[in-house]
């Protein structure tokens, strides 16, 4: 399970407010570093189950290629415009290449109910439209640091 933030407890997400956050979510900003040491920041629709982040990648990316080299990520979700509305979370830990890659659809338990809530959650469907371009990432953070600064105001 995650390591639970110190700093910030006041503004932190309950667990069950951080769930309902990273559910409703769609767009996640993505941290990656090279083999030649270089950062990268990208932006990915994402699904999230409850205990992992589902990240579909191209498998031709910078991304692609950086987390092949080295699975260690930082994943950003957050939203809102004025100082008092940010909400967000930072998951960080390590990738898991799950199912083929690219994928075609090809059977793959662990994808059966990933698959579902992504296409309904970004598409509307009820089965996952493959593209042969793209593949999973399964990301269980280590830590999640969270924050809601609506929370200040009834401080």
């Amino acid at each position: 399970m995650a390591v639970t933030q110190r700093r910030g407890r006041r503004i932190m997400m309950t667990p069950g407010e951080l769930d309902e956050f990273l559910t409703r979510q769609r767009t996640c900003r993505v941290a990656t570093v090279s083999a030649d040491g270089a950062p990268h920041a990208s932006t990915l629709w994402f699904a999230w189950d409850g205990t992992s982040l589902w990240l579909y990648s191209i498998t031709r990316s910078r991304r692609w290629a950086d987390l092949r080299h080295d699975p260690r990520v930082a994943v950003v979700v957050d939203t809102g415009e004025e100082y008092g509305e940010l909400r967000g979370a930072e998951l960080s830990g390590s990738v898991e290449f799950i199912g083929e890659a690219p994928r075609t659809g090809e059977p793959c338990p662990e994808l059966t109910a990933v698959e579902a809530l992504f296409a309904q959650k970004n598409f509307g469907l009820t089965e996952m439209p493959h593209d042969g371009r793209h593949a999973w990432m399964r990301l269980t953070p280590k830590s999640i640091a969270s924050w809601d600064f609506r929370k200040m105001a009834s401080s």
